[in-house]
């Protein structure tokens, strides 16, 4: 099984957070189908990670985050696609509302796919452990999930749509649900978050329908991303096999696209393994790549009823 990158030449996308990770995987995987993406994240060359006059930690030399948009940009168009760099802040509304209002301005209000990635969920991962109980966990890690994760999808999807409502087309695709919806995933605010980035693809796709634009969940599995790379380095072990590649999520970001019955897939998400099975795809190295379990351990268990009254 290989991959032959769908014609998505003329297609305009934005991904955001795609300096590195899966951003930047699925960005790359556009590229090599052909299609304009504007890459989105604060990273870049001539700035600090937060847009300030400090050099980047990609400057500074930290391995488990390189990359800056124009880093990106620049392999998309090495790919064969047409890559732009868009430095933003989407945590910021202004600098949201702006990014689209440029894409309007420069593809004449066309907008083809958002892929709305960017996640700052683990800014304070250190702040204590990730599987202490909730109530020793630091109430920041809830709101800088929600904040720099949830609400940052919502609001690239809210100012994404209206181009594509205008033209009764696109698709708006979120990274960061979950398929395992019975499993707990290991952290209270973790676990809530991905359940409802799951259900604004639902919310979003009901509102969206009547407008022939579409709203999907793509989401990745145990990725090897730089900082799992990084991570296990740390502890001189290389990634489980049963990892991919950030691109492995492109592919099937590309298939959900290019896909004319992408309509039945509005409303509902699958892990990109799911898709690799629907399209026909396999990972950047060759291999198949089977869909992330967890463990019957982590299954959500049904509340006992009450007893009865003596």
């Amino acid at each position: 099984m290989t991959w032959e990158p769908p014609d998505l030449r003329g297609a305009v996308a934005v991904v955001t957070g795609a300096s590195r990770g899966v951003g930047r995987g699925v960005a790359l995987a556009l590229g090599a189908c052909g299609a304009t993406v504007y890459v989105t994240a604060r990273s870049t060359r001539a700035r600090g990670e937060t847009g300030g006059d400090e050099p980047s930690r990609a400057a500074a030399g930290d391995p488990a985050r390189p990359g800056t948009v124009d880093d990106t940009a620049d392999d998309v168009t090495a790919q064969g696609g047409r890559g732009i760099a868009a430095p933003t802040d989407h945590t910021d509304d202004a600098q949201v509302e702006a990014l689209f209002a440029r894409v309007r301005d420069e593809q004449d209000g066309r907008l083809d796919l958002l892929v709305a990635n960017a996640w700052g969920g683990y800014e304070d991962y250190d702040a204590a452990p990730f599987a202490a109980p909730f109530w020793e966990q630091p109430v920041s890690r809830w709101d800088v999930m929600f904040t720099a994760g949830l609400r940052a999808q919502f609001t690239a999807a809210r100012a994404a749509a209206p181009a594509m409502v205008a033209r009764r087309s696109g698709v708006i695709v979120l990274t960061g649900g979950t398929d395992m919806q019975t499993h707990y995933l290991g952290n209270v605010p973790y676990d809530v978050v991905k359940a409802a980035s799951s259900r604004l693809v639902a919310a979003l796709a009901h509102e969206l329908r009547p407008h022939g634009v579409a709203a999907v969940g793509v989401y990745p599995g145990f990725t090897r991303t730089e900082a799992v790379v990084a991570a296990f380095a740390a502890q001189g072990a290389q990634p489980p096999p049963e990892t991919h590649s950030p691109e492995f999520v492109g592919r099937a970001v590309a298939g959900v696209l290019a896909d004319p019955r992408v309509m039945r897939l509005s409303g509902a998400g699958a892990q990109a393994a799911v898709y690799a099975r629907r399209y026909g795809f396999a990972d950047a190295d060759g291999r198949e790549v089977a869909p992330f379990a967890l463990p019957d351990g982590y299954r959500l268990a049904s509340p006992e009823p009450p007893a009865p009254a003596p």
